[in-house]
């Protein structure tokens, strides 16, 4: 039996639309040109108590903002799964530091010493793991101090927030453009940082950003 679009389900696939892209609700706002506050869970019901609902204009520019389609997105409104979840301790270093040796197996896993903790939602992936961002280079999605939830085991299409690491040791947060059997192309957020492109053999992996704390 088809699934009415209710106030509930409609927020959290705005929620759930957020956290595909690596996001907070605030952060998806920002992404999407709006006020960060648009999304705040306090706004989403009037003083009085009434339901308020997310305009057009805003669902639209969203939608924009994170390349997705409008089937996609009431995907999501249907979706059964709770966007509330369980809090786990993950482990947590700085981006700065992810490039040395010894943090990360082969295969993207965390590994080694050196490693803090921070609380976040229990994702299904128990290999996840958080980077705390420095510098300016993913400005205007992810800024200094910001944390950062990476998962080695999600899929990862075009368009989604990944982190990659290269023969080179270098460990960068990029955005996905266009993976293909030999190429990988990756888009910077910062305007003012080139875009990159890799042979497939200077990949040593690459994870998807699946939430991030802004």
């Amino acid at each position: 039996m088809p699934r009415s679009l209710s106030h509930n389900r409609l927020w959290a696939a705005i929620d759930a639309l957020a956290a595909r892209h690596g996001l907070t609700a605030s952060g998806l706002a920002k992404a999407a040109g709006l006020d960060p506050t648009t999304f705040n869970k306090s706004k989403r019901v009037t003083a009085a108590g009434r339901p308020r609902w997310p305009n057009t204009e805003s669902l639209a520019r969203v939608l924009d903002a994170t390349g997705s389609s409008l089937d996609a997105f009431l995907s999501l409104v249907t979706n059964d799964e709770s966007p509330e979840r369980a809090q786990r301790n993950v482990p947590l270093i700085g981006l700065a530091q992810a490039g040395r040796g010894g943090y990360f197996d082969d295969a993207g896993f965390p590994a080694g010493a050196g490693w803090e903790e921070v609380a976040f939602p229990d994702f299904k992936d128990e290999h996840a793991y958080a980077l705390e961002v420095s510098g300016d280079s993913m400005e205007p999605f992810y800024r200094e101090g910001d944390i950062i939830i990476v998962s080695p085991a999600a899929d990862i299409r075009r368009g989604d927030r990944v982190v990659v690491k290269t023969t080179k040791d270098e460990v960068m947060v990029k955005m996905l453009a266009r993976k293909s059997a030999n190429r990988v192309e990756l888009r910077s957020f910062n305007p003012a940082y080139e875009d990159r492109v890799f042979d497939m053999q200077e990949i040593v992996w690459m994870a998807r950003i699946i939430w991030a704390s802004q």
